[in-house]
């Protein structure tokens, strides 16, 4: 039996030294979400430059992306070029949600960094973050044509990023045979 005890610590730093190295491959960006595969959540936000029209969830249209940004957000800033570009480039359409900001501050910023966005919706109380389970800015989901949430990416968007939003909103592959030929 007390060979059994000295085994015992072997044993435990070997489970743990393989969970570590599990670990190590998993990207801390690609968190899941309970929207995954459904529908946007239920929502009516004022727009930020026109307080007094109502944005609903219905006028999403995708394909598109919904991106949770502040004013106040470094990493926000960093992304901002690329979803410009993303946007009159590649004819994107990209939904931003001003998240728990001051709205003189984020209209400043849309005016003298460029506005990408076809509406934006001004979520001051952080209700919709909420609802999306937003961890923080910047937080981007990836809608399809029938606005079900097909990715969710936290943290600052990249081309890398970009390049699986667009593989998970073509969905999967077709199979040589299958009925949707």
């Amino acid at each position: 039996m007390p060979r059994l005890f000295l085994l015992l610590p072997l044993l435990i730093f070997s489970i743990l030294g393989f969970l570590f190295f599990q670990g190590m491959n998993l990207d801390p960006n690609t968190l899941p979400s309970p929207l995954l595969g459904k529908r946007l959540p239920a929502f009516e936000l004022p727009a930020l430059r026109d307080l007094s029209r109502t944005i609903r969830d219905g006028d999403i249209e995708g394909p598109a992306l919904v991106n949770f940004w502040a004013s106040w957000c470094a990493a926000c800033r960093d992304e901002h070029a690329l979803l410009v570009d993303l946007a009159r480039n590649a004819g994107v359409k990209i939904y931003g949600i001003d998240y728990v900001d001051q709205r003189d501050a984020a209209l400043g910023w849309l005016d003298r960094l460029g506005d990408p966005y076809v509406e934006v919706l001004f979520d001051e109380r952080g209700t919709l973050g909420a609802a999306f389970q937003v961890m923080g800015a910047p937080e981007t989901y990836a809608v399809d044509g029938d606005n079900i949430v097909r990715y969710r990416h936290v943290g600052r968007l990249t081309w890398e990023v970009w390049t699986a939003m667009q593989a998970a909103l073509a969905g999967p592959a077709l199979r040589p045979g299958s009925p949707e030929e």
